[in-house]
């Protein structure tokens, strides 16, 4: 039973005792005052009429006739008169039973015994008996009756009265208790929020330490943030310049091309500064890194204003720029030339660097975008002084059919359902199952086959479908769970929340199928934390009580960044291939996922690794307390139960 309750018992209790002894003594003392007043009645009665009859001069008639005249007119219970020798010389008796409004067991609990009033008759100076007078006790039970009513009714109002301030006050103060409880069951979710303290001093104290020790926990978390920031630089970044290293860049970047969302072509940018090591001897190596320095700030304008852009150095003079966009590799190389021909000058002259652009589908590997941005950059060093070279690759022909086509095929197919979910299992350290990804694959023409969604997707987000087809991946989903009670989670486009409609047809269908709903999962990327944080929120708020779980996929050092991601709502969290490929054989990048996984464990989110390769990467994430990891390793290795 909680405290409150426990409380409120109290009070009910001390209440009711408190009325009934009240209304015990009120109907004591009035039955005692009534006993008294009927006595005294009986004496004055007997006088009153002893004397009454001593004036009739002994005339026995006269008297017996006196007293049924004042037996008459009176409420007696029995009027007797006596001779001196005791025996009874007339009598008047009231039915044995006079009627009264008081219950029986009223009557038994409040008995008012009374003496009769005797005084004695004379005839001058001769006594001739006496005189017996006793009084009917049914009315004053009819009074005491009455009266203890309205004593009863008076107080169960005070009573009442009392109970309405008591509750009011057990309301006020529980409200700071729900609230300590409300705060405690906050921080346990990860949410650090402050409640006003209370004014009863007692309660003031607990919400005052309450409020300590969550910003106290904050704090802790925000320095733990700030430490894997630390641990982010050391693993992931190159010591000079703070741009990701040659092996972290290329980690993002097979990550990047890999992914089923972006744009169809993108490109990357090489940058060389050319004869690094004679400008070490003509500058010096301390402006030498300066000027390195100076040009790292130049490339990384672009990923801090472009979401999705990549940015390293690969070794001492080679920088790399990868664009998530088509059609602007040769303009960007020649914005950053531009920019470099404007502050290089100020490190001395003779400063020469070459640049090469290309622009390749999303579908090719990285060896072949090296290889193409090698020969753009080998044609660059042939000239002097700034230059660059860009090579465009001709866009495949099925590119070309434009948008409306595009739109057209996607939008047949999401109505006739020309779709279905692939599945990719997520498992646990003892190989056992956790939930399955399910990728969406389209059949754009009847004739055709599924197409995953990297051939697709990218103009469904530029269509504006990524909402349709978000829904139609859901819709599969919880017909599947439906049917084999399986764990699913499916991907939804960060572009499907800026949809006003989307997470109300979402709830929907999720009411629809509240027990599959149950087992359904949706992942966002990374990008739906950092950029649209709010919505992402919302999504939560809507779908969680519902039993739909919410993960972040393609997560990375973008987490650390997001000041509320302890607000999120969110139930698991993805790494990123790029965070934890090469796990096994890099301390420091093992030291930055074991910072992660602590991080985000006590936000109480589980943590998996996704696009995993290697058994040894995958021992090595097992050290480092992962939850689960998917990718070509898993497959195959999933224990049925």
């Amino acid at each position: 039973m909680s405290l409150i309750r426990q409380i409120w018992l109290l009070v009910l209790s001390v209440v009711l005792l408190s009325l009934l002894g009240s209304v015990v003594v009120s109907t004591g003392s009035l039955r005692q005052l009534m006993q008294t007043q009927l006595q005294l009645k009986n004496g004055d009665n007997a006088n009153a009429l002893a004397l009454a009859m001593s004036q009739q001069g002994g005339d026995a008639e006269l008297m017996a006739l006196l007293i049924s005249a004042q037996f008459d007119t009176g409420a007696y219970e029995s009027v007797v008169w006596k001779r001196n020798d005791g025996s009874i010389a007339f009598e008047r008796h009231a039915p044995p039973l006079l009627a009264s409004k008081a219950p029986g067991w009223f009557l038994s609990l409040t008995p008012i015994p009374t003496e009769a009033g005797v005084a004695k008759v004379s005839n001058g100076w001769n006594a001739v008996g006496s005189v017996e007078v006793k009084s009917q006790s049914a009315y004053a039970h009819d009074a005491l009756w009455s009266s203890t009513l309205r004593s009863a009714l008076l107080l169960l109002a005070l009573g009442s009265l009392a109970g309405l301030a008591a509750l009011a006050v057990l309301r006020r103060i529980r409200q700071p208790l729900d609230a300590a409880v409300a705060q405690a069951n906050a921080v346990v979710r990860g949410e650090f929020g402050t409640v006003d303290e209370s004014k009863v001093p007692e309660l003031q104290r607990l919400t005052g330490a309450m409020n300590s020790m969550v910003l106290r926990v904050k704090s802790m978390f925000e320095a733990q943030a700030e430490q894997l920031q630390v641990l982010r630089q050391q693993a992931h970044c190159d010591a000079l310049t703070g741009m990701s290293h040659r092996k972290q860049f290329l980690a993002e970047l097979e990550s990047a091309l890999s992914r089923d969302e972006g744009p169809s072509h993108a490109g990357l940018v090489l940058l060389r500064l050319r004869d690094l090591a004679g400008l070490n001897q003509s500058l010096g190596h301390a402006a030498t890194d300066q000027l390195l320095v100076a040009i790292a700030r130049a490339i990384q304008v672009y990923p801090e204003r472009v979401h999705g852009c990549l940015a390293g150095r690969l070794n001492g003079a080679d920088f790399a720029l990868w664009l998530p966009a088509p059609r602007v590799a040769a303009e960007t190389a020649e914005a950053l030339a531009e920019a470099l021909r404007a502050s290089l000058p100020a490190f001395g002259s003779g400063i020469q660097v070459a640049l090469g652009a290309i622009e390749l589908p999303r579908e090719r590997a990285a060896s072949h975008w090296f290889a193409q941005a090698d020969v753009a950059l080998a044609r660059a060093e042939a000239g002097s002084g700034v230059v660059v070279q860009a090579l465009v690759a001709a866009e495949p022909e099925r590119y070309l059919q434009g948008e409306r086509a595009w739109r057209l095929q996607i939008s047949e197919a999401l109505q006739a359902r020309r779709a279905r979910l692939l599945e990719f299992p997520v498992i646990d350290r003892e190989r056992r199952l956790v939930h399955l990804e399910c990728p969406l694959q389209l059949r754009l023409d009847e004739q055709a086959e599924f197409e995953n969604a990297a051939r697709w997707l990218p103009l469904a987000v530029r269509n504006r479908l990524t909402a349709e087809v978000d829904l139609c991946a859901i819709a599969l989903a919880l017909e599947a769970n439906a049917h084999d009670e399986q764990w699913r989670c499916v991907n939804v486009a960060p572009a499907s929340l800026l949809d006003g409609g989307f997470v109300a047809r979402v709830r929907e269908l999720v009411f629809h199928a509240p027990q599959a709903a149950r087992r359904l999962g949706l992942e966002l990327a990374e990008s739906a934390a950092t950029h649209h944080f709010e919505l992402l929120h919302e999504l939560g708020r809507q779908l969680r009580p519902l039993g739909v779980r919410l993960g972040l996929e393609h997560a990375g050092a973008g987490l650390a960044q997001v000041d509320r991601l302890y607000q999120a709502g969110l139930d698991y969290v993805k790494l990123d291939s790029a965070v934890v490929s090469g796990v096994s054989g890099d301390a420091a990048r093992a030291a930055f996922v074991r910072g992660m996984v602590i991080m985000l464990r006590s936000l109480t989110l589980k943590v998996y690794a996704e696009g995993v390769t290697d058994a040894l990467d995958v021992q090595a994430l097992w050290d480092c307390e992962i939850d689960g990891v998917t990718g070509p390793w898993a497959t195959g290795q999933l224990i049925k139960p």
